[in-house]
């Protein structure tokens, strides 16, 4: 008789883009055999929340900042957050919660302080940890000792979770528990997915630079027998990688080419943070470029969450817990 869980983990989705931290929590689950439930997701997005709910079925409620923490937010056991990378530039007075007024953090510490979910992750740029000389994490971390976690953060490069791509992330992930539970961030070694696995073949004429970008990037760097991307610096410098740098929402579209040659297709770039065949596409080229530039590397994110799940005592041999 297969050993399932009797009680569900439920969780919140928020910031949640097309579904990264969405895909990344399933897939955790599955690994460990646990009955999961996203009991609600948000995103300010019109064109993500079409993606996400074409993909797992609901449809994200928009602004956050216009929920009410008490009412509008369901009971949960763990919260996921992207949140975006706003400038934080009240921080800095080392008031704690009053200082990230302004900031859309705040909106994920008023759900911490009304909800008390028994842990957290979210997820940031890696620039998080140097803005404004380090303050802004400090009063972040702050604040979350102070909502009564214990955290702490790490920055992860996706280059060491399965994806030819250079895309370091800052985890910060915290537990309600005390003593603090015994969690352990998770290996960085899983060997990287070769580019030629993640390109597609009969390459539309649409995707390829005009012949004279390709000449000029011809100039400066030789082709080789193996497939590179070819990242161009702001100093016109040429590099030809046999992975991706990070793909970004809003940079030229020459700025990452496949052997000097072309752009990445829509698929190409879901491949890229770890997004499966199976995900539905519903957006037009520029749309799903950005939303691609603005995920997060799914097989990263689900390392550390299943690291969460098991310093949580999760495993298909133990029971879950119901959200308090």
């Amino acid at each position: 008789m297969k050993n399932t869980p009797e009680k569900t983990m439920r969780y919140i989705d928020l910031f949640c883009g097309i579904g990264g931290f969405r895909s990344a929590m399933e897939n955790a689950g599955k690994q460990l055999g646990l009955e999961l439930e996203c009991a609600l997701s948000s995103d300010i997005d019109q064109k993500c929340q079409d993606a996400y709910e074409a993909n797992f079925g609901e449809r994200p409620i928009g602004d956050i900042s216009k929920a009410n923490p008490e009412k509008d937010i369901p009971d949960h056991n763990i919260l996921l957050a992207g949140f975006p990378c706003q400038p934080f530039s009240i921080l800095g007075h080392r008031r704690g919660f009053e200082d990230t007024r302004g900031t859309l953090f705040f909106e994920i510490a008023k759900i911490l302080a009304a909800k008390k979910p028994e842990a957290f992750v979210l997820e940031n740029v890696k620039l998080l940890a140097g803005h404004n000389k380090g303050k802004t994490l400090k009063i972040i971390m702050e604040t979350l000792k102070e909502l009564g976690y214990h955290a702490q953060w790490k920055i992860f490069n996706a280059l060491n979770f399965g994806l030819p791509q250079k895309r370091e992330r800052i985890f910060i992930v915290g537990f309600k528990t005390k003593p603090p539970v015994a969690f352990k961030w998770p290996e960085e070694n899983m060997p990287m997915t070769p580019l030629s696995e993640i390109l597609e073949k009969n390459i539309p004429e649409k995707y390829f630079a005009a012949e004279h970008i390709r000449l000029k990037r011809l100039s400066k760097q030789k082709q080789t027998k193996e497939p590179t991307v070819w990242h161009e610096n702001k100093s016109g410098n040429i590099s030809a990688l046999p992975y991706s740098c990070a793909l970004r929402a809003g940079a030229s579209h020459n700025y990452l080419l496949v052997n000097g040659e072309r752009r990445f297709t829509p698929r190409e770039m879901l491949r890229l943070q770890g997004f499966p065949d199976s995900y539905k596409i519903t957006c037009c080229y520029t749309q799903t470029r950005k939303q691609a530039g603005n995920s997060l590397p799914v097989p990263m994110a689900q390392a550390v969450i299943k690291e969460v799940f098991l310093a949580m005592g999760l495993t298909k041999k133990a029971k879950t817990t119901t959200a308090v």
